[in-house]
């Protein structure tokens, strides 16, 4: 497939019930701006549990590499390994072929957000598909220095230099998706989807950021104190169970002690430079937010002059909260 040729699947724009007259869904969609029609939920979520390394990961359930694929999935025919380590961190990948869909997830989470994708992408992607644990998350090991460069480069050693290649990032892997299209890195990305990106940063977000990244490990006496810490950290609180197979990748436990896989100091990444950052794109871009999301507005995103996507209904975990909407951002794809 001709991935950059690809004709989008059209979309409608639509207004979107609001509360009152200040909120922004009140006003005319923008020309660049596109509202997705309302989908039904997608049912319940289920996510395969999987395992690392036993020092650094302890999971339930799981071998160390790999998951069975579960009965819920034979049946779409996908077939996905899990946990694999490769050029240093770990990765998730399934499918086949090109175009690549390199997923990226948020800061704080791990790559198994996107385990409500796996048997959708199983239907609906006809390539390959990687969702890496970015480093200092889960089981993919520290960097020195957190930059978003960093962070691309890292994610960069796991791609082939010839593939062609879509990023669909949340949040700050949405950054780390224009950081890999900026051409500075072997990379051939023809597309980058940028969903729930905080786009302005104030000086007291960037002041608790870096008292955050500050901060040692804290521990906790029992995993689900840990879970519950993880899962507000992350942003996934109230969308997954402190029992859900997914939050095992968050954690980690040694001594019958608990803490968090991820490293704080990743918190100092700091604040992107959306306008640089669109700007050296060597890729189209669509940015595209949750209707609820309270990281960033719809005038926000419209300053920056790109492409739009409102996903109605949803907030800063679109993905997470409904998978099967949020994954028509691959659309033009399919």
């Amino acid at each position: 497939m001709d991935v950059a040729g690809a004709t989008p699947i059209p979309l409608s724009p639509q207004l979107l019930p609001a509360a009152d007259s200040n909120h922004p869904m009140c006003h005319r969609v923008p020309p660049s701006r596109t509202t997705l029609p309302r989908a039904c939920p997608s049912g319940t979520r289920r996510t395969v549990p999987v395992d690392v390394d036993g020092h650094l990961l302890r999971t339930r359930q799981a071998s160390r590499f790999s998951s069975p694929v579960p009965a819920w999935a034979a049946w779409a025919g996908a077939r996905w390994q899990t946990a694999a380590m490769q050029a240093g961190l770990r990765v998730h990948e399934g499918g086949s072929g090109e175009p690549l869909l390199v997923l990226l997830h948020g800061l704080g989470a791990t790559g198994d957000v996107w385990a409500g994708w796996w048997p959708l992408l199983a239907r609906r992607w006809p390539g390959r598909w990687l969702a890496p644990d970015l480093p200092g998350h889960g089981g993919s090991p520290p960097l020195a220095a957190y930059t978003f460069d960093g962070f691309a480069a890292a994610v960069a050693g796991i791609v082939p230099p010839s593939a062609r290649i879509v990023v669909l990032g949340h949040s700050l892997g949405g950054v780390v998706g224009l950081a890999l299209a900026s051409g500075r890195f072997a990379v051939p990305v023809q597309r980058v989807i940028g969903l729930g990106i905080k786009v302005v940063w104030a000086d007291e977000d960037l002041g608790r950021a870096q008292a955050a990244a500050r901060r040692p490990p804290a521990w906790f006496a029992s995993r689900d104190d840990a879970a519950a810490r993880y899962l507000r950290v992350s942003g996934l609180a109230g969308l997954l169970s402190a029992s859900d197979p997914a939050v095992d990748a968050g954690l980690r436990e040694q001594d019958g002690r608990w803490r968090l896989a991820m490293d704080p100091g990743a918190f100092a990444v700091g604040a992107p430079d959306m306008a640089q950052l669109l700007a050296r794109s060597h890729a189209p871009v669509t940015l595209a937010r949750g209707e609820h999301d309270p990281m960033n507005t719809d005038e926000q995103l419209a300053r920056l002059s790109a492409p739009m996507v409102t996903l109605p209904g949803l907030g800063h975990n679109a993905h997470v909260e409904n998978p099967e909407l949020s994954i028509a951002l691959l659309g033009a794809y399919r």
